[in-house]
């Protein structure tokens, strides 16, 4: 049996005000809708049509989710996938995707934001939202590259 739990959103919705609410996870996306529990007990079935992007957040107060600034100031550290999306609208926003072919959604995808201090931890963007998916870099982990000790001895090191 999965465990699922409800999650903090906003949902931010093309030409319309922003909704603040819990999704359940992993089953509040389906092929065609994002269910929202609206903090007065409603449920709300919004097509991936009208959804701009679902913001999982910290907490309701702060109110602002969807800034001006959504890019990168330089190249991210965290490992993934450095994409640009451009929404429907003409409006843009950078985030880090998982270079992981097996975490991919068939409904949108899953970005960390650029800016880790601010309200949104994790941005859910549904692909009808989209006009273009550009990938502006791949960030691969960092590790040290060690190497194996100098043989003693007439060996020559080769590579």
């Amino acid at each position: 049996m999965a465990l699922t739990t409800n999650k903090k959103v906003f949902v931010t919705r093309f030409e319309r005000e922003s909704l603040p609410g819990f999704v359940q996870t992993p089953g509040g996306f389906t092929d065609d809708i994002v269910e929202l529990l609206t903090p007065a007990g409603t449920l709300l079935r919004l097509p991936y049509a009208e959804v701009k992007a679902v913001c999982f957040v910290r907490d309701f107060d702060s109110g602002d989710t969807w800034r001006e600034h959504r890019s990168f100031a330089s190249r991210p550290k965290a490992p993934g996938l450095w994409v640009r999306l451009v929404f429907q609208d003409n409006d843009s926003t950078e985030g880090i995707v998982a270079n992981n072919l097996m975490l991919l959604e068939a409904n949108g995808f899953y970005i960390t934001p650029p800016d880790p201090s601010f309200q949104n931890q994790r941005i859910f963007v549904p692909r009808l939202a989209l006009r273009e998916v550009r990938v502006v870099g791949v960030i691969g982990n960092r590790r040290k590259v060690t190497r194996p000790p100098k043989a003693e001895g007439g060996q020559l090191e080769m590579f």
